[in-house]
């Protein structure tokens, strides 16, 4: 995904042209300080600034599917006698739900994929994403191991 911004650029103490990118464009794009980025100039004199994707040979991404499973809990009123209508009401989507307790989630597959084929289903599978650059959704989307909180979480092999 493509994002636009028109800057002024200046030149700085050591004589250097510099420009500020907006802040917001920063966020959107999913930039951070320490970014390294590469520049182009097009015939047009557009500038075209991409990140630098660095490749890690050492590491892989894998998807896990899973279902995540809760209790809920229904109060139905019915005639009396009727106690079977509860269950009615309750399929049909039609009663209030009391209460819901987390039970855990399992584990259908997992399979190791490329980090373009996650971005493509992340896309897929969710229409707000269509707005976001790749860079913002693996940052705010894909768990990379360094965001584990402490290496007891992590499987060593």
């Amino acid at each position: 995904m493509m994002k636009y911004a028109q800057m002024e650029v200046f030149t700085n103490e050591n004589g250097e042209a510099v420009v500020q990118l907006p802040d917001d464009l920063i966020l959107d794009l999913g930039w951070h300080e320490g970014v390294e980025l590469e520049w182009e100039i097009e015939d047009n004199g557009r500038v075209i600034l991409k990140k630098v994707e660095k490749e890690d040979t050492d590491k892989e991404w894998v998807m896990v599917d899973a279902i995540s499973q809760f209790r809920h809990r229904y109060v139905v009123q019915v005639p009396k006698g009727k106690a079977e209508y509860a269950l009615d009401t309750v399929t049909m989507n039609e009663a209030k739900e009391m209460s819901q307790y987390h039970l855990g989630e399992v584990i259908l597959s997992h399979r190791v994929v490329s980090e373009d084929e996650a971005i493509a289903q992340a896309y897929e599978d969710n229409d707000y994403l269509l707005s976001w650059s790749e860079d913002l959704i693996k940052k705010n989307l894909f768990t990379y191991i360094d965001d584990k909180s402490s290496d007891s979480n992590m499987h060593k092999g």
